[in-house]
Formats: C-alpha cells, structure tokens, sequence
C-alpha cells in the first residue's frame, strides 16, 4: 500500500474510494447472484449449508490475520540478545496455541457474551436466503434497509442513545419510502415473482430485526470494557455462529444432507456467492476504516440503484412507479441518516477553559531562516509550565536541531492522543457480520 501526499493508495487509487467502489460492487453482486442462486433450475442448494460455509470463511480469514498479528508483535517487541543462535523456529512458538486458546475460549476473553448476538446473526443470514427465494433482488435490497430502522430504535430503548432531528427525520423517510415500495399496482404483473410474497416479506423484517438488536447487543458488549482486538471478537463471534449454523442444519436438513449429501445442488455460482457474503464484513470494516460513515451509507444507496437497473435485465423485473418513488426515499433516508450530527453546544469548550490547557505549538521550520528566527520555539499556554522550564536559550531546544545529547526530544505521553479509538470501536461492530 503506498502513500501519496498522506493519503493512503492502492495501485494509484486513493483506499478512501477503492473501498467505497468496492462495498458497492459487493452490495449489489451478493443480492443478485443470491437471488439467481436460488432461481437456477436443477436441485437447489441448502441455504443453511450456505451460511455454515461463510462463517468458516470468516472465521478462516480472521484467524490467520490475528495470528499474523501476534506473531509479528511479538518478533518485533522481544528484547535485543548478544547470540545468534537463536533458533529459527522461536518464532513460530512466539504465540502458542494455548495462549490462543485462552484469547478466545477462557472466561475472562468475553467468549460467552457473544453467544446472544451469535444466533441472532446465524437467523439473519438463513432468512436472507429465504427472502432472496421469495422476493426479486429489487425489492429484496430496498426492503431490507429497515435495518437501519431497527438499528437506531434499539439503540434508543437499549443503549439509552438520543438521535437528531435530521436522524429522525431520516427514519421517517425511510419508513415511506420502504412502505412505498410494497404498495402493488394494477398494471404490474405478479408472475415476476417466483415464490411466496408474503413469506419473503416476513424473512426480510425479521431479519432486520435479528440485525438491529444484535449490533446493538453487540456494541454494548464492546462497551464493556475489555480491550480486545478486532480480529479476536470476529473469531469468537464467527465461532459462536458457526456451531449454532451446523447445528441448525443438521436438525433443519439432517435427512437430505444424509439422503445427498452437504453440497447438493452446489456449483460455480453458489460458491461465489458465499464467497461474497463472507467478504461483506471485511468490506464494511475496510470502507470505514480507511473512509467514513458517509460514504458506507452513500455506497449502500448506490448499490440499491444498480441493483435494480440489473434485475430489470437479468430478472425481467418491472419497477411500478411507487417502487421508484419509494427507492428515491429509502435512498434518500440512507444518505441523510449517514450525516453526522451538527455540534452541540455542551460538547465545545468554553475559551477560558482553552486557555487553561496546556498545548504544545512548532512554529513552522525554515531551514535558510534558522539563523535569523533562531531555534524552533516551544510554547505552553500554563504560565506554571512555562516558569518551569525557564526563557535561557538552552532550555527552548529546537526539536530539528542537532542533538548533542545535552537535551532530551521525548515529549510527555499525555501529548501524544490516539484519534481512531472510536472508529475502531465502529469497526469492531461492523466486521464480519454485516451484510
């Protein structure tokens, strides 16, 4: 990955837009073969093998990034030794498997937490298969925003959270909007759907609701103080998932699995459509790392369009003019709901209390003017920390010039602030199980 004027690129492309152009090509890719998976004539797959094979994807995937992880901080974090003898195969020691036993399995790593928000999302996953069989991918994709919805109202009852006007707002939009889109017409014909109408309208609300309360559960878990990687909460999560989906299908589907077997009915295009599934996660945890939330909610609203210009040419589909006025809203609603907030007044600091914090300000270096500036200055707004270090020439070192050993550059830890705590928290909810 290079960097070009700070921003972060692959292959020339700034990773802001590669990973946005990225999740909606995933977005519209897993409805669409999704749903033409399950319309393919021949013997059709079982949907609860489906998502048992994407969560040991997932589960796959994190596992080998978290041992990597530690692998590596541990090489680079060992103290110096005078011998080289050191044998080779140290580092492959250098995490064992029974302190990865106990990252992700003991008492203490959360493990049991998870269970809850497990089955939630092994549910989610098998009602999506069963509303991609019952409903076009059109109105699979719109209809399956009321997520956002779910979301935000367990939030509020749950987390105890308060959300904006504009959040509001965006909520009631999206309500119309998707409303909108269920209202029939006349002149449309029912035939363009192979399947039940009404069941695949209730896979999608239930699933919306498995999705809202178990990333709230979820991030209320994260909240609880432990302070646990990324990659160890989407492995224990993915593991949890994986032993309730292989459980439900072999009490679902133990007859036809036995009669013909795990992969009845698989082929090129049931596999690449796990494929997609499992990297739906990953995707989201990408585009809001390296991006925002704007642009993951932008990305979600292109994806419905593209979605449904391609199931009027792969599916036959024909949108009535409530589905394109209700897909403007839930569009619309997706976009507005992804805006941040605007400041409130508590949360800016009055300018006396400015004043009062110590800061640490570099003027701007030039290196053919050092000699008639002087050195760098240091300043501090706390007249006591200025008293003490005193105005003599040797105590405002310059932190570009020469280092004669007489002075020390290392600067207080409480200067240095991490500003991704919070995204990182946001990724931790996302990765691996949102779709």
């Amino acid at each position: 990955m290079a960097s070009q004027d700070g921003v972060a690129t692959i292959a020339g492309l700034p990773t802001k837009y590669l990973s946005l152009i990225i999740l909606v090509v995933q977005n519209s890719t897993l409805v669409l073969t999704m749903r033409y998976s399950r319309i393919l004539p021949g013997p059709r797959y079982l949907s609860s093998t489906a998502v048992v094979l994407s969560e040991i994807m997932k589960c796959t995937i994190c596992l080998f990034v978290h041992i990597r992880d530690q692998r590596s901080h541990s090489r680079y974090s060992r103290l110096p030794t005078f011998s080289d003898d050191e044998p080779t195969s140290s580092h492959t020691q250098s995490y064992p498997f029974s302190q990865l036993w106990s990252d992700l399995f003991s008492f203490k790593s959360g493990f049991l937490k998870l269970l809850v928000p497990a089955v939630l999302y092994t549910l989610q996953n098998n009602l999506q298969f069963v509303a991609a069989s019952n409903l076009d991918a059109a109105t699979f994709q719109v209809t399956y925003q009321c997520k956002i919805l779910t979301t935000a109202l367990f939030a509020v009852i749950l987390l105890g959270q308060t959300l904006s006007s504009l959040k509001w707002l965006a909520l009631l939009v999206l309500t119309v909007g998707v409303a909108c889109v269920q209202i029939p017409s006349s002149s449309a014909s029912k035939n363009t759907y192979e399947g039940n109408y009404s069941l695949g309208i209730a896979s999608v609300a239930i699933a919306c609701l498995c999705s809202g309360f178990a990333g709230v559960y979820f991030e209320r878990v994260l909240k609880g103080g432990q302070n646990t990687s990324i990659w160890v909460r989407n492995i224990q999560l993915s593991v949890g998932c994986l032993a309730i989906a292989l459980t439900g299908a072999f009490v679902w589907d133990g007859q036809a699995i036995r009669e013909n077997g795990f992969f009845q009915g698989y082929n090129s295009i049931v596999f690449f459509t796990v494929c997609v599934q499992a990297a739906g996660g990953l995707i989201v945890a990408m585009v809001i790392k390296y991006a925002d939330n704007i642009l993951k909610g932008f990305a979600t609203s292109l994806s419905i369009i593209l979605s449904t210009v391609a199931s009027i040419f792969l599916f036959n589909f024909e949108p009535t003019i409530y589905f394109l006025f209700g897909s403007i809203l839930v569009f619309t609603a997706t976009y507005l709901y992804s805006m941040p907030d605007p400041p409130r007044p508590a949360d800016s600091l009055p300018e006396d209390d400015v004043e009062k914090v110590p800061g640490l300000v570099l003027e701007d270096y030039d290196a053919e003017s050092t000699s008639e500036r002087g050195p760098t200055r240091i300043s501090f707004h706390d007249d006591a920390e200025r008293k003490s270090i005193g105005d003599d020439s040797h105590d405002r070192v310059s932190v570009y010039s020469h280092d004669d050993g007489t002075s020390s550059r290392n600067f207080s830890p409480s200067l240095i602030q991490n500003g991704n705590t919070n995204k990182e928290k946001q990724v931790l909810s996302e990765i691996g199980h949102v779709a």
